[in-house]
């Protein structure tokens, strides 16, 4: 297996909502976007956002997997497809993700699948949600 580096950086969000506005969130790496509410608005709810979360962390981790499996070089296009169910009771929630991977390139079914199975143990997203982390909220 190839070792591969770990770079971290300065993660996180802020949300801003200005009176009778939408959120506009930012992060400390310059990334914006707008957040919309109406089911006819194009652009990302807050739904939305988790759902790519977790789809661009499952093609990222499926790249470090095909990576440590030593077959980068085969490997194609990743697609992550996400969707969720919501909960039928409270508190509001997703009760299941469904992720679907899509892995191209000169690699046999039982490739692609190990490819999938390291990707989801691999990705942050996958397993923090996994987990049920604390959330620790406060008055600023």
């Amino acid at each position: 297996m190839s070792e591969l580096k770990i770079r971290t950086r300065v993660t996180g969000a802020l949300a801003v909502l200005q009176p009778g506005g939408l959120p506009v969130v930012t992060t400390p790496t310059g990334g914006a976007v707008d957040v919309v509410t109406s089911v006819s608005a194009p652009g990302f709810n807050p739904l939305d956002l988790l759902y790519a979360s977790l789809a661009a962390c499952m093609v990222l981790s499926a790249r470090i997997a095909a990576t440590r499996l030593g077959v980068a070089a085969r490997l194609g296009e990743v697609r992550a497809e996400v969707g969720g169910e919501k909960a039928a009771d409270e508190p509001s929630r997703v009760a299941r993700f469904n992720i679907r991977l899509d892995i191209s390139g000169d690699l046999d079914t039982a490739t692609k699948q190990r490819i999938v199975e390291d990707a989801e143990a691999i990705c942050t997203v996958s397993n923090t949600l996994r987990a049920a982390p604390e959330l620790h909220t406060t008055l600023g």
